[in-house]
């Protein structure tokens, strides 16, 4: 847990905000557009991302940048959930 604050904090700091989510195993976000670019971070579980045709499987401490405009989906894989975190520039 601790890997997990300190990452938000450093984030935060950098003047991002950031999300932490619990996802189910089985969850499936299907094909979008993201509006702003964004740091996808996996602390357990698996997570597919497939960008713009090219696949990406995090695990736990992976993370990938993923810029506006890319077209994504995403898939929890396995039978365990993800806890996450994804973080986009402040804009306030």
């Amino acid at each position: 847990m601790n890997v997990l604050l300190n990452l938000r904090s450093k984030l935060e700091a950098e003047g991002y905000q950031v999300s932490v989510h619990l996802l189910a195993p089985g969850t499936l976000f299907g094909e979008h557009c993201l509006s702003e670019g964004r740091i996808e971070a996996v602390f357990s579980g698996r997570l597919r991302l497939v960008i713009a045709g090219r696949t990406h499987e995090l695990g736990p401490g992976d993370w990938l940048e993923i810029p506006a405009g890319a077209v994504i989906v995403a898939e929890v894989v396995g039978d365990e959930p993800v806890l996450g975190m994804d973080a986009v520039r402040d804009r306030s």
